[in-house]
């Protein structure tokens, strides 16, 4: 059931990040982003929610390793941790912040618990 889990977690963090990478104008929509002047942000957002996410979970269905799975959580664990401290210093909207926020620490909390032996 573990690597069941493990595999639905990087395909669904797959997923996620081809929804960055293949359309960053829908994500920045949907993150309440807007470009200014130059569309450096849409490389950005392909870079940081797109293509790190997408090799990200190929990585860890390619090694297929506990470890892999463990990386891909603290992965998740730096975004939860992001969107705590926006919500501390940003005042972001908080019923976006915690859906985005609960699925990544929730991701975050699985692949980690399921994949280190303690």
């Amino acid at each position: 059931m573990i690597e069941t889990l493990n595999i639905i977690a990087a395909m669904l963090t797959i997923g996620f990040g081809l929804v960055g990478l293949i359309s960053p104008n829908y994500t920045a929509s949907v993150l309440d982003l807007t470009p200014r002047g130059s569309t450096m942000g849409y490389s950005e957002l392909r870079a940081s929610t797109g293509g790190l996410f997408v090799v990200a979970g190929i990585a860890a269905l390619w090694l297929s390793a506990p470890i892999a799975y463990a990386m891909l959580g603290f992965v998740y664990a730096g975004a939860a941790l992001g969107r705590l401290v926006s919500l501390l210093f940003d005042h972001p909207p908080v019923k976006k912040v915690m859906a985005y926020g609960g699925i990544e620490a929730a991701l975050a909390l699985w692949l980690i618990w399921a994949n280190l032996s303690f």
